[in-house]
């Protein structure tokens, strides 16, 4: 007995177990005290309450939601539209970055001077005041009785921004989202991973049109399956009485929380895209502009690519940052997924099924976006031990 306490190994592993069970005691003892004093409070614990009816009301919805609906589905709801928000802003937010980070290093002064200007402003304003700053703008913007349309289809009003827009259901313009972004990555994929090198450049670019052609097919489904019956299929804004008809109602919570979010990763994305340009030596640059090839063809061939392999780590953790600061939309009483469950709190009472199901719905989207993106930086990061560029 004393030999076996003398090896180490065996040392090790007793005490990590010991560890572990002692961690578990704990948990079970926690449970189960939270368990009786639930129940000496009269309060009862469990997932039944998610088959009874909410009797309350969700402002924005991509699925057909109603009053008598159950609480799962209003789980769903917000679920989905924290997924919405968070896809919308994260491409809006890219977009913006990106533009604003080859600003800041295209050495034209003005540009430069904007990049800058932006980068400093909205990163060092905090998001919740940006998001109140917003929000506040868009209600005060005309009533529909006043507002006039912008080119005929366009109108922005304190009750919400009037777009054109197809006749479809929300849940099927959510679906389009997700065909387009999973078409952009599939293309980018086939564009920079390593084990697509060997295959020609007019090889490469047929696979990406047959990509493209299989988006598109998925998108034209999804448009004719989600068609809103006995409506017409593409629909403007038609001023009506005291207000707008027809077209997309974009809420104001849900233009603030958009701008608000894309505006302020923007400006964090914007430092990353920088920071990766200025890690490319310039001899990379110069090879291309011996090689013959335009300031254009470098940028997109030489410059770009370099530049997302290096700071792909970096958006993926800037990406996972931004999708939980969706949560803001409480503060505006936008219906997220967390302000669906914290009404859904207020209501039933059920705080630690609720908050289980919160923190789980936020592992499972955070982690999937992190695997993806994980999966992408692999395939095209450069192998070896040096980073060899």
């Amino acid at each position: 007995m004393i030999a076996i306490l003398k090896n180490r190994h065996v040392r090790d592993t007793s005490f990590q177990a010991g560890f572990v069970g002692a961690l578990i005691i704990l948990i079970v003892a926690l449970v189960v005290t939270g368990k009786s004093n639930l129940e000496a409070q009269g309060l009862t614990s469990g997932f039944d309450f998610l088959e009874r009816s909410t009797g309350w009301r969700i402002s924005f919805s991509l699925i057909d939601y109603t009053t008598s609906s159950p609480y799962w589905l209003a789980l769903v709801v917000g679920l989905l539209n924290s997924v919405f928000l968070g896809a919308i802003s994260l491409s809006f937010a890219t977009f913006i970055g990106v533009a604003v980070g080859v600003m800041r290093t295209s050495g034209n002064g003005m540009a430069e001077l904007i990049g800058t200007t932006f980068v400093e402003i909205f990163r060092n304003v905090p998001l919740i005041l940006q998001l109140l700053f917003w929000y506040s703008l868009l209600l005060s913007l005309p009533s529909p009785r006043d507002a006039e349309p912008i080119l005929g289809a366009f109108a922005f009003t304190g009750r919400g921004i009037y777009i054109p827009g197809l006749n479809i259901t929300g849940l099927s313009f959510f679906l389009i989202v997700l065909a387009l972004v999973a078409g952009a990555s599939v293309s980018l994929w086939l564009s920079t991973a390593d084990r697509f090198k060997a295959a020609s450049v007019a090889v490469r670019r047929k696979w990406k049109f047959y990509a493209w052609i299989v988006t598109a097919i998925v998108v034209i489904a999804t448009i004719w399956w989600g068609r809103l019956p006995e409506t017409a299929f593409f629909s403007i804004p038609e001023h009506r009485g005291l207000n707008y008809r027809e077209g997309i109602r974009v809420s104001p919570e849900l233009f603030a929380c958009i701008i608000a979010i894309s505006i302020y990763g923007a400006a964090y994305i914007a430092e990353i895209i920088r920071s990766g340009f200025n890690a490319i030596p310039a001899g990379q640059g110069e090879a291309g502009h011996a090689l013959g090839l335009s300031r254009w063809q470098i940028f997109t061939r030489i410059r770009l690519p370099l530049a997302i392999r290096i700071v792909m780590p970096t958006l993926i953790n800037q990406y996972v940052w931004l999708f939980k600061a969706t949560t803001i939309g409480i503060a505006i009483s936008f219906t997220d997924f967390f302000m669906v469950v914290s009404t859904a709190i207020n209501q039933s009472g059920q705080t630690l099924e609720l908050i289980a199901i919160l923190m789980g719905g936020f592992l499972v989207i955070n982690y999937s976006i992190a695997w993806v993106l994980n999966r992408v930086n692999d395939a095209i990061k450069l192998k070896g031990t040096q980073l060899r560029i």
